[in-house]
């Protein structure tokens, strides 16, 4: 084989090495969004679903709502729901609240992260408002009661695998914002970051994509 055909092999080697190089870079980026908007549309790892609107149809089916809280340790606030449970009928709209305090001597701002349990319920789980759509900003020693309103979509009733459920427990977690600079480190993922990707941040991500 001649130096020149060579020389032109190599290039074309090279070339394709970077096209693939490329292209990993590519799918990564890509992957994010696509898994989210996989939980979007699957409710997988229960993640719950985005309505702008209550449904009009009410069954008699009945299911009970349990709810339930915590807060990453780098987070100084107190976080808790203000009912323990509620019994709704499927269909029927619901309004829950959760109080959180700021125990730190300076404003924190804080992002909820949530899921369903069983987690196959998550596509039936529907919230029509909720605080975990945004970051909550709290001054300090601030008390403040937050609202969450959702509904168990009808269709569950249709979904054979959901046949067996009639408790489904919505929880979240509230995790420090990556835009809150308190005491946070200069550049870098911090800890706490690194836990609520952990934890299912994804699932903010789906809210807001969905316009929330």
């Amino acid at each position: 084989m001649g130096r020149g055909a060579l020389h032109r092999r190599n290039r074309i080697l090279m070339s394709g090495l970077f096209g693939l190089v490329f292209a990993m870079i590519g799918l990564s980026f890509a992957a994010v969004p696509l898994y989210d908007l996989f939980c979007r549309v699957t409710g997988y790892g229960g993640t719950t679903q985005v309505s702008d609107v209550a449904p009009t149809l009410v069954l008699d089916r009945e299911v009970r709502v349990r709810f339930a809280a915590a807060t990453d340790r780098d987070l100084p606030w107190g976080f808790a729901p203000q009912q323990r449970e509620m019994v709704l009928k499927v269909g029927e709209s619901g309004m829950a609240f959760f109080s959180a305090e700021n125990h730190a001597d300076r404003p924190i701002t804080g992002m909820a992260v949530f899921n369903v349990a069983p987690a196959k319920a998550g596509l039936y789980f529907n919230k029509i408002q909720c605080f975990c759509f945004d970051e909550q900003t709290l001054a300090p020693g601030q008390v403040v009661s937050m609202p969450v309103y959702f509904f168990v979509d009808p269709a569950i009733d249709e979904d054979p695998n959901l046949d067996e459920v009639r408790t489904i427990t919505l929880s979240y977690t509230f995790f420090r914002s990556a835009s809150d600079s308190s005491d946070a480190p200069s550049g870098g993922v911090t800890e706490s970051e690194d836990r609520a990707a952990d934890a299912g941040i994804r699932s903010t991500i789906v809210a807001a994509a969905s316009g929330r």
